[in-house]
């Protein structure tokens, strides 16, 4: 029994042995993996490390991608991107737990650099950086124009060619700045803020020749962008590339393919504001011509005011007899359309005139007592007195029957 006991005891681990043994058993076991799978979860701690959990259809597994191993990490981590990821298990002692640490992680199924670009371009989108109202027109006529490219590059060559043939009246500020690299999009940045400041550019040229995806980046970044929103110089953006659009295309004022379309656009202002000119000029030697026309009539009229004092005299007593004339003609037209209209109210009167009415075989009775009228068989009783009138002379009379209604 004693045996017994004796070997069981040497089989007892502690906490921290087995934990230890499971440590050294799986990081030797599986050293440096890769593991797929989705991520949930995602919690970034204060101390710039990321903390998620990788999951599929069946299982899930905690992990850890530290800050250093994050810190260039050109997307942005989310519950449910599914990646790819590269690193090592290890066992987390304090919880017994074992962990998949990070030292590499890619989106599956998209390139890091499309999907950092994806997300920065919808982030800002929310912000409305790429709102066409908050674009800005270019002035009528540049006068002088900021570049922001390399001074080496042949971007800055052909801007300066087409400016000198076509708008040699145009002033150059370039600011030179590296186009690619790490420190590129801080200096384009830079550059647009400096050129603001300065304020004596009408139009921001950001450019460079061309290039792949990869050398085109720096355009892609956030400070870049933010740059070119909050210029309050009108931007071009002249990024030669004919494929895909940059995030500077997107919130620039004005986007064009290559750096020559950037200058042309200059040029066709200066242009246009030629042609304007000219248009005018004709209009105004046209309003010129017209106004010297109408001097020339007005002379004419003033020469007829200015005739001799009698002469003016004899015009205007011919038009006072054309006056009187007109007027003696308006007053026999008015007298002959009164006496129509008199002669028609005589007669209107005369029909309604009692006596009239007598001289067609009527008569009018009244009561001689007290003059009223006789209208009506109703008023009258045998033995009043009553007065009738006729067309020629009257007669007093007895009423001696009164006969109603008939």
């Amino acid at each position: 029994m004693q045996n017994n006991n004796q070997s069981l005891s040497k089989n007892i681990y502690t906490v921290s042995e087995i934990t230890r043994d499971i440590k050294l058993i799986l990081e030797n076991t599986f050293g440096q993996v890769w593991v797929e799978g989705e991520i949930s979860n995602f919690r970034p701690a204060s101390s710039g490390h990321f903390y998620l959990t990788l999951k599929d259809e069946q299982a899930i597994i905690s992990a850890a991608m530290f800050r250093g191993a994050n810190r260039d990490l050109k997307f942005g981590l989310e519950d449910g991107l599914k990646v790819i990821c590269f690193g090592k298990i290890d066992v987390y002692a304090p919880r017994g737990q074992y962990q998949l640490i990070i030292e590499r992680i890619e989106p599956k199924g998209i390139g890091a650099q499309q999907l950092a670009f994806e997300q920065l371009k919808n982030k800002l989108a929310k912000e409305g950086m790429f709102d066409p109202n908050h674009k800005k027109e270019l002035p009528l006529m540049p006068f002088c124009a900021g570049i922001v490219t390399s001074s080496a590059g042949a971007a800055v060559r052909d801007i300066l060619q087409i400016l000198k043939k076509g708008a040699p009246g145009v002033d150059v500020l370039i600011r030179s700045v590296r186009v690619q690299g790490e420190t590129s999009a801080k200096e384009i940045a830079l550059g647009i803020q400096e050129l603001n400041e300065f304020g004596k550019a009408d139009v921001i040229i950001v450019s460079r020749g061309g290039g792949s995806t990869e050398d085109l980046w720096s355009f892609n970044e956030e400070v870049v962008v933010r740059a070119i929103y909050n210029s309050k110089i009108p931007v071009i953006s002249a990024v030669g590339h004919q494929i895909n659009q940059t995030l500077s295309d997107l919130v620039a004022d004005y986007f064009v393919e290559t750096p020559s379309a950037a200058a042309k656009i200059i040029v066709d202002k200066k242009n246009s504001l030629l042609s304007e000119i000219d248009s005018l000029r004709h209009e105004l030697g046209f309003a010129v011509s017209e106004i010297l026309n109408r001097l020339s009539h007005n002379f004419v009229a003033l020469r007829h005011m200015l005739k001799s004092p009698m002469d003016r005299l004899l015009e205007k007593g011919q038009f006072l007899d054309e006056l009187n004339s007109s007027l003696t003609n308006n007053m026999r037209h008015c007298l002959n359309m009164t006496q129509l209209t008199v002669g028609s109210l005589i007669k209107r009167l005369d029909t309604l005139s009692p006596l009239s009415v007598l001289s067609r075989g009527y008569s009018l009775s009244t009561f001689v007592s007290t003059g009223e009228i006789v209208d009506s068989s109703e008023k009258l009783k045998p033995g009043d007195i009553v007065k009738t009138v006729l067309n020629k002379g009257a007669f007093i009379s007895s009423v001696q029957e009164v006969i109603k209604n008939g």
